[in-house]
């Protein structure tokens, strides 16, 4: 199995890191007081409320490795070293829809880390794929799930 690389911001990783500990630490603490409550109330084989908490174990177990086998693979970029000559992750790009005229600045970030809301996108969505190594002023026709876009890229910034 190939090991899957990961990027992130200084930011990005401190959240991945802040949330593998709160869930090794209080994440099992809490499902183990559940299944102690659970156990304490009478015989186990008709027991649904420890069913459901050793399933929420389970779960909370395998969430936990995959995030441990994200951190594994995750490599923090220097922000400072950007290239702002073309689209890269962690670029802010500067897009205007050709169709509507609307503008909208979007930072390129690893999927892990893409939060439309905060203006985040993944570099392997639709709109991220179709920016990564193009150039300020370029016109880029993108392929959505609402069908073919076009945009002018206005600016890159690091």
């Amino acid at each position: 199995m190939t090991k899957k690389i990961s990027y992130y911001t200084k930011e990005g990783l401190e959240k991945l890191t802040n949330e593998l500990t709160t869930l090794k630490s209080k994440g099992r603490s809490d499902i183990a007081k559940q299944i102690a409550e659970a156990r304490d109330k009478g015989d186990l084989s008709e027991n649904a409320e420890y069913d459901a908490a050793k399933d929420a174990q389970g779960h909370l177990e395998a969430k936990i490795a995959h995030m441990e086998n994200a951190l594994s693979n995750a490599r923090l970029l220097d922000e400072t070293k950007i290239d702002t000559s073309s689209v890269s992750i962690l670029s802010k790009v500067t897009i205007t829809n050709k169709k509507n005229g609307s503008s909208m600045t979007y930072m390129l970030v690893s999927e892990e880390e893409a939060d439309l809301k905060a203006g985040k996108i993944s570099t392997q969505s639709p709109i991220g794929k179709g920016l990564l190594g193009k150039q300020k002023g370029d016109l880029v026709k993108i392929k959505t799930p609402a069908g073919e876009m076009e945009f002018e890229i206005i600016s890159i910034e690091a």
